[in-house]
């Protein structure tokens, strides 16, 4: 049994990685903003004599996050910095408010987060640190300039990471999904394509060779061998799930 710490980890992608983890009888620490969220999914898990606890956080925010890691036991074996949010729009249409917010969450969260754990993953004598990246940290994607910023980051502070506590057993990677259908495409595609939902996404779920988008349970399971012990050899490395868009020409 490990003790997993993951942030983000009451919908989507995280919430996939939670009951993943707790269903296999790890002992998971499961932050997120969303109170509501987080409590309704740590009933649902403890229903099912999981070993969940859910903590409430902003992750940009220091303080807090230092407050809630005191909560987590002095040993941990895995963090998963999960947490993220999106933006649309190119350089002239962000403004330094949409850049500052993403940067604050997407960037500084796995800073503040990676900090606050690496004194539990060293008294533990070693662990793994996965990181939620993107293939927007590789390629171009229209309209998404702070996003890919932020996840460019992400890649980096993976590999700096690696590179500076692999004498200390600490495994640091990341992964990078294409697209997946997560509860925040459904509201996209409702906001800003009302009546075309349907049509869009399938236009969405085109743009990967595989022919749809990714399942969280499927970014999850990638999760869940990066933190193994089978995966004991695997450190600073970025792996896309992505259905072949980085490595298919279409």
């Amino acid at each position: 049994m490990k003790t997993i710490v993951i942030t983000g980890g009451a919908s989507g992608i995280g919430l996939a990685i939670t009951r993943l983890f707790a269903k296999n009888g790890h002992q998971v620490f499961f932050i997120d903003y969303n109170v509501e969220n987080g409590k309704n999914e740590e009933d649902k898990l403890k229903d099912e004599n999981a070993d969940v606890t859910f903590l409430q956080a902003d992750v940009s925010d220091l303080v807090q996050v230092q407050s809630i890691f005191e909560e987590i036991p002095e040993k941990i074996d895995v963090l998963i910095n999960n947490a993220g949010i999106s933006h649309i729009g190119n350089l002239e249409a962000t403004t330094e408010a949409d850049f500052e917010r993403l940067f604050q969450v997407n960037v500084k969260g796995v800073f503040n987060c990676s900090q606050a754990a690496l004194k539990k993953l060293k008294a533990n004598h070693g662990g793994t640190i996965i990181n939620m990246c993107s293939v927007a940290a590789t390629i171009g994607i229209a309209d998404r300039f702070a996003y890919s910023m932020t996840k460019g980051a992400v890649l980096s502070m993976t590999l700096s990471i690696a590179k500076d506590y692999v004498a200390d057993q600490i495994r640091c990677n990341c992964i990078s999904p294409g697209r997946v259908h997560t509860p925040f495409v459904d509201g996209f595609l409702a906001k800003n394509y009302p009546g075309k939902e349907k049509e869009m996404f399938e236009k969405l779920a085109a743009t990967q060779p595989i022919g749809r988008m990714g399942k969280p349970e499927e970014i999850a399971g990638l999760v869940y061998y990066l933190a193994s012990d089978e995966a004991a050899f695997i450190t600073g490395s970025n792996f896309p799930i992505d259905g072949g868009f980085l490595g298919i020409k279409m």
